[in-house]
């Protein structure tokens, strides 16, 4: 009888897993919200008020968009908003919507071989790298870290492709692997503040420059278009992304701190 019951389950499973298990929400998201411990604090309490799993890949912003338009995702959460723009005006996504802010700093060695703490400007800032020819990391992944990296060596009028594999070097990985590798070889770098508060192995670097208005770190959230995708779990994603919008997930968003520091600061339309 036990064994009966045990095959009859299993096949109401098998038959209906959502109605039985619930649907995961898939979410496509850059790395810097996964890497500073955010998803691992704030999906807890999503879940804990709706009883809704959402399962994280952390990408770059590039290949997360990337995912989503092959249908691999229920949302997204990037910041590269250009893009994010782009993939709404494409059919891949519904509606972009503002969930939060920080923004980057750029980091360097604690005595300073480029002199850029005194800049007045991150593209000033940048210069002086340039002029002193000082070892700079660059992710070289097309994430949204290194897509406002790109931007502000154009701002700065820097062909910084004339210099790769020279004193600007690219890794080609994530925000973590690129500070290992920028604190090892005593260089300068950009992060989100999110992934730098939350990096362990900081040894000598620390923060140069930081609160230029073009170091602001916008995230956006986009539900994936069912018309394009008609998988997607539609239901559940848009209770995960009302819930993120709402009063409830906005302060659930300013309450997170690492070391008594906030991490991310809420701004939904």
């Amino acid at each position: 009888m036990k064994n009966y019951l045990k095959k009859l389950i299993l096949i109401i499973i098998f038959i209906f897993p959502s109605s039985i298990l619930g649907k995961e929400v898939l979410l496509q998201s850059t790395t810097s919200t996964k890497n500073s411990g955010f998803y691992s604090y704030i999906l807890p309490i999503f879940k804990n008020q709706t009883g809704i799993n959402v399962k994280v890949v952390a990408v770059g912003t590039g290949q997360a968009i990337r995912n989503a338009e092959n249908c691999d995702a229920d949302i997204l959460i990037v910041h590269a908003k250009r893009d994010e723009e782009a993939f709404v005006a494409n059919g891949n996504g519904i509606k972009r919507h503002n969930l939060m802010y920080n923004d980057f700093v750029i980091l360097g060695p604690s005595d300073d071989p480029a002199e850029i703490s005194d800049s007045k400007s991150a593209e000033q800032a940048l210069n002086s790298i340039f002029k002193f020819e000082h070892n700079f990391i660059s992710r070289g992944d097309n994430s949204g870290t290194h897509k406002k990296e790109k931007n502000l060596w154009e701002n700065a009028n820097i062909k910084i492709s004339d210099y790769s594999g020279k004193w600007y070097k690219e890794t080609g990985s994530g925000m973590g692997t690129t500070l290992n590798i920028a604190a090892e070889l005593n260089s300068y770098t950009l992060s989100d503040r999110a992934t730098w508060i939350t990096f362990k192995n900081k040894k000598n670097l620390k923060i140069l420059y930081e609160g230029d208005k073009n170091l602001f770190n916008q995230y956006g959230a986009i539900l994936v278009n069912p018309e394009k995708c008609p998988h997607t779990n539609v239901e559940e994603s848009k209770i995960f992304l009302n819930w993120l919008l709402s009063k409830n997930g906005q302060e659930a968003i300013q309450k997170y701190k690492v070391n008594g520091i906030q991490l991310f600061y809420p701004n939904a339309n």
